[in-house]
């Protein structure tokens, strides 16, 4: 968790950084007769968080600039304080004193980062939709042709290490097969990259929880359902099955997008009694009245059709959420939210994201496929014909 917090600082907040350093907050400055570059005054970075919306207010930013203390992204210049205090104090990004820990998954992840940004520009049009066993694929390369171009762009000195470097990207997540886990192959298989690099990841997103952690403890999918009352408990969500029961259940917002932002119009009118309900597990009882097979969605003539909804998450997130596997299924949807303006339901079955044919996958790896995607979301859905 600490590589992969690292790693998400140093990729996908570099921009911040950047915009930091146009902006003459971190700069060389002077205490006590001796002159610190490249620092910044604690007070004054909280200052320009909240005024750049990077943070809701200064407890909020407190916490995001104590989270990259604790994981070595930032220091105080002298290493007096190990607590980011609210004061004129001065820290230093650790990638501009050069004391910033390099492992190797930092290392990979920039690796990945510097390939994506110049694989996936045209021309030529490398990142293609394409086709597998009969299935098509959006945003796609094929193995052997990452392969070619890593050798004719000297990224690589020989196929064998361009095979190597691929399957490292394959390892840690920056690349995958389309459909299955597997080894990078140097043939025509279709692989994607997991990780939209040009997507700007905000600061807040270092409050969520782990990603991988939450998609293997949690029951259900982990960027769905809109904020209860985040004064009293940022975690907690309404969740509305087809009967309407509310319940609260425990979830964490879209990594993608700051979920502290914004006003009450995201979050849902509650009556004063409804915070009084006890915590329960989420949806634990499927919305399904039986189970449901790929064989029985894909038989001819079954009767169920397939539907195309495009979802453009907001500052909460897309509202929905999925469950099982084999085929997932929609356990609940947000009556207020995207996916509910865009015509989704209860009990359709998840046929494809982004392109990618998902039916014979689980909600862990269906939820991954979203919450590393594109903030619009194209989903295939399968819905029994009335």
């Amino acid at each position: 968790e600490v590589g992969k917090m690292r790693t998400q600082i140093v990729g996908g907040n570099k921009l911040t950084l950047l915009r930091l350093h146009d902006g003459k907050l971190i700069k060389d400055r002077r205490y006590h007769l001796r002159t610190y570059p490249n620092c910044f005054v604690a007070k004054e970075l909280i200052d320009w968080l909240i005024d750049h919306k990077e943070a809701p207010d200064r407890e909020t930013g407190i916490r995001l600039m104590q989270k990259l203390m604790d994981h070595d992204i930032l220091h105080h210049v002298c290493d007096e304080h190990s607590d980011y205090k609210d004061a004129k104090l001065l820290y230093r990004f650790r990638k501009d004193d050069g004391t910033f820990p390099l492992n190797k998954e930092v290392k990979v992840f920039l690796r990945g980062q510097s390939l994506y940004e110049t694989y996936v520009s045209p021309p030529p049009f490398l990142v293609l939709r394409r086709e597998e066993n009969l299935v098509k694929y959006q945003r796609s390369f094929l193995g052997c042709e990452m392969v070619d171009w890593l050798v004719e762009e000297g990224e690589v000195a020989n196929r064998k290490e361009a095979t190597e470097l691929c399957q490292t990207l394959l390892e840690h997540g920056i690349i995958q097969h389309v459909s299955t886990p597997c080894h990078f192959d140097d043939r025509d298989l279709l692989y994607q990259f997991r990780i939209n690099f040009r997507r700007r990841r905000r600061l807040t997103e270092l409050l969520s929880e782990s990603l991988q952690r939450t998609l293997s403890d949690s029951p259900d999918s982990p960027f769905c359902l809109r904020k209860l009352n985040p004064e009293q408990d940022p975690s907690s969500f309404l969740s509305v099955q087809t009967n309407k029961e509310i319940k609260i259940v425990s979830a964490v917002r879209r990594s993608s997008v700051t979920s502290l932002a914004g006003g009450s119009s995201f979050y849902y009118n509650l009556s004063p009694n409804l915070g009084q309900v006890p915590a329960v597990e989420c949806n634990p009882k499927s919305v399904l009245k039986r189970p449901i097979t790929n064989e029985e969605l894909l038989t001819p003539g079954a009767p169920y059709i397939k539907k195309t909804l495009t979802i453009v998450g907001d500052a909460v997130g897309w509202g929905f959420v999925v469950r099982g596997g084999q085929p997932c299924h929609i356990q609940a949807v947000d009556p207020g939210g995207p996916a509910a303006a865009a015509g989704m339901k209860v009990c359709q079955f998840v046929y494809s994201v982004n392109g990618m044919y998902v039916l014979h996958l689980d909600y862990q790896t269906v939820s991954n496929l979203i919450v590393t995607g594109p903030r619009t979301l194209v989903l295939e859905v399968m819905e029994e014909d009335e």
